[in-house]
């Protein structure tokens, strides 16, 4: 049975960008690429990688080279 005054730890992220993957072995795949992990600050879940602030062109970027098609929703 859970307890239902339980605190449970939490991060607050503002005005941060995310990179939501399809799966989680698409995930890893980007996260293998040295300069891309270098602009990921986190992961938020096993899909979604959270991107270091002010580093969102550099991601998209590299995400091109490798052949993905990223879609941004609003910048």
């Amino acid at each position: 049975m859970t307890n239902p005054t339980a605190r449970l730890a939490a991060k607050l992220h503002r005005r941060v960008c995310l990179v939501l993957t399809e799966d989680a072995v698409l995930a890893e795949e980007l996260l293998a690429r040295k300069k891309l992990a270098s602009e990921v600050a986190g992961r938020l879940s096993e899909k979604v990688l959270l991107v270091r602030p002010g580093r969102l062109d550099s991601v998209l970027d590299e995400l091109r080279k490798m052949g993905h098609t990223p879609q941004v929703v609003g910048k």
